[in-house]
């Protein structure tokens, strides 16, 4: 899904998004092994969750830490898939970039005892509702009038 602002047109396409986002993290442990990310259930808003980077914390074991996300493919089946496989001596941090999954996510920790810490972005995207005065109102009354350029007499 693309949440570019495009501010160039006049007129903004009908159906554009507004998009807001949140810091979002959360710690995997043997005593709290998964974490369930959802959004509020409003309508017009969706919600979706970035996954920006994986990491052992302060006093992680020398294991294998498997992180797995479940959420919804393109058919809408709920799928699992191993994220990260962290240890300490040669893994202990992963960089996703930006890896988008839509609401209902759950992050499980597989394997390991951690401490892992997931962080990432909580995005919310919304409907943005254009009324046809008023944005246009106020670009006039912004911008300077246009005065054309006098024109030069000549003498001969």
């Amino acid at each position: 899904m693309n949440f570019v602002d495009d501010e160039s047109s006049e007129t903004p396409p009908k159906g554009e998004s507004k998009l807001e986002s949140f810091l979002f993290n959360c710690e995997l442990s043997s005593k709290v092994p998964f974490y369930t990310f959802q959004g509020d259930e409003e309508e017009d808003v969706e919600h979706f969750l970035e996954l920006r980077t994986v990491c052992l914390g302060e006093g992680a074991k020398e294991e294998s830490n498997v992180v797995e996300v479940t959420a919804m493919n393109h058919l809408g089946k709920t799928t699992s898939v191993p994220i990260a496989n962290l240890h300490v001596k040669c893994l202990p941090m992963v960089s996703l970039g930006e890896f988008e999954l839509k609401a209902p996510v759950t992050i499980r920790l597989k394997a390991g005892t951690g401490p892992v810490f997931v962080s990432g972005l909580h995005l919310i995207a919304s409907e943005v509702e254009y009324s046809d005065q008023s944005g246009e109102e106020d670009e006039e009354e912004e911008l300077p009038a246009v005065k054309p350029a006098k024109k030069k007499k000549k003498n001969h």
